[in-house]
């Protein structure tokens, strides 16, 4: 019996060799739940990629209106800013303002169930800059942030 699965072994190594290799993932999932926390702490961004996804997926049960949350990311030093202007902007607009140009990407404001996506250019991103991502629910950044790097 082993020496039937030899050629087939082989062939598959060989298939696997000559297989292109992907230059890098261009996606994340990345979870938030009840307890105001997002599963991942860092999000690396490959240089390489056309456009970087992000899916958020609420793995929580309360709705949006008192747990909601969204992904938001934008250069660090601007998150204080885009989380008190979104606060202004309020649940109707996601807790992101309109058009700020110190948002990079933000998702929709989702909540228990609930998944929503969004792709941005990692050409957006400079290399040694500091990125945030954060969830811009009053109050809520200050537990739900991470760090964006893009990597070469």
């Amino acid at each position: 019996m082993a020496k039937q699965w030899k050629p087939v072994l082989l062939a598959l190594a060989m298939t696997a060799a000559a297989a292109p290799v992907w230059a890098a993932d261009c996606a994340v999932e990345i979870e938030s739940n009840d307890a105001m926390q997002f599963n991942k702490p860092t999000i690396s961004v490959p240089a390489s990629c056309k456009q970087f996804t992000v899916k958020l997926k609420h793995v929580g049960k309360l709705p949006k209106a008192s747990m909601g949350h969204n992904w938001v990311l934008s250069k660090t030093a601007d998150m204080p800013g885009v989380t008190t202007d979104g606060i202004a902007a309020g649940a109707a607009k996601d807790f992101v303002k309109e058009k700020d140009a110190r948002v990079i990407a933000h998702t929709k404001l989702i909540g228990g169930g609930e998944s929503d996506s969004v792709s941005f250019s990692p050409s957006a991103l400079k290399a040694g800059e500091a990125y945030s991502f954060f969830c811009s629910f009053p109050g809520h950044s200050a537990l739900m942030k991470g760090t964006v790097t893009l990597a070469k």
